[in-house]
């Protein structure tokens, strides 16, 4: 009995290890006046592009798809993310993208924001700009 015990324990750690793991799609997306090239994104996350034309962008956080955001768009991890930041807001005085849960939180934001940006998981429907996808 022991044995499978231990079997079913460490089934149980490898399948939460995976589920943590990297969202196999990830969609970039903008509020639908925005046209933004992928290669912008990660200017747009840290602070370094601010506008689009005259349009005042607003960058969201997924927290539920955070991890793979940072892993394939801007090649950073969690740790590195936050000290960017915290280097920003002392030495510039800026404030890092607010943080929504989930997808529909952030698709919510980012279709009632002009210049609202984020990433998603799942596909934007119509009425959103696609950016890039991952």
């Amino acid at each position: 009995m022991r044995p499978a015990f231990t079997i079913w324990i460490c089934s149980l750690l490898l399948l939460g290890i995976c589920s943590g793991a990297v969202a196999d799609d990830l969609y970039l997306a903008c509020h639908a006046d925005v046209s933004l090239a992928a290669a912008d994104i990660r200017d747009v996350f840290l602070n370094e592009k601010q506008f689009w034309n005259s349009i005042w962008l607003v960058p969201v956080d997924n927290l539920a798809a955070q991890p793979a955001f940072l892993e394939k768009v801007l090649k950073v991890n969690g740790i590195t993310y936050e000290t960017m930041w915290a280097k920003k807001s002392c030495r510039d005085g800026v404030n890092p993208p607010a943080a929504m849960a989930n997808d529909a939180a952030v698709l919510a934001f980012i279709k009632r924001t002009p210049g609202g940006c984020g990433y998603l998981t799942i596909e934007p429907p119509v009425g959103v700009t696609v950016i890039g996808k991952y």
